[in-house]
């Protein structure tokens, strides 16, 4: 098992877009294994990449209860969004201590790139529809409070200063 340290907020490497896989190598699946590993530590629901410095369009998403279920994507593309909202705390470990509430489509289609090297679509709905669009935000180089007013951002970001020093 191996947990890898999730990068602070600013890393750059949170701001930036993550490069595409070309294929699937052993080097990708052990990146992948990590990945659910240090998920699975946080615990959280999802994790991509480059929250652990890895510049690669992977990511991985498990919001089921009994856990050990985790989608590995990579290049992960969000086809069709359902117009239903749903509203949900979102957090991230690379700014801890704080969340909000984000509205986000309540299930989305994804393509991506499966462990076997396939093309592959899966439909998520609820916990899991939010981690994947939380998750390719990551990989664009987008964070969830992104998607807040600025107001909102900026008092978010102040609060995560004071509890992170």
């Amino acid at each position: 098992m191996t947990v890898r340290t999730c990068l602070p907020w600013p890393d750059k490497c949170l701001r930036t877009k993550a490069e595409e896989v070309t294929e699937i190598t052993d080097e990708i699946r052990e990146i992948w294994n990590d990945m659910v590993d240090t998920m699975e530590a946080m615990p959280g629901v999802g994790l991509a990449a480059n929250q652990i410095g890895v510049m690669l369009r992977l990511a991985v998403v498990d919001g089921s209860t009994e856990r050990g279920r985790a989608v590995k994507l990579a290049n992960p593309e969000i086809l069709h969004a359902s117009v239903e909202l749903r509203e949900h705390n979102e957090a991230s470990p690379n700014l801890p201590g704080v969340s909000a509430r984000i509205k986000r489509p309540r299930a989305v289609t994804v393509r991506f790139i499966n462990e076997q090297g396939m093309v592959d679509r899966k439909d998520f709905v609820g916990i899991e529809a939010t981690s994947v669009q939380h998750q390719i935000d990551h990989l664009n180089g987008r964070m969830y409070f992104d998607r807040l007013s600025k107001v909102k951002r900026d008092m978010l970001i102040r609060k995560a200063k004071k509890l992170n020093g």
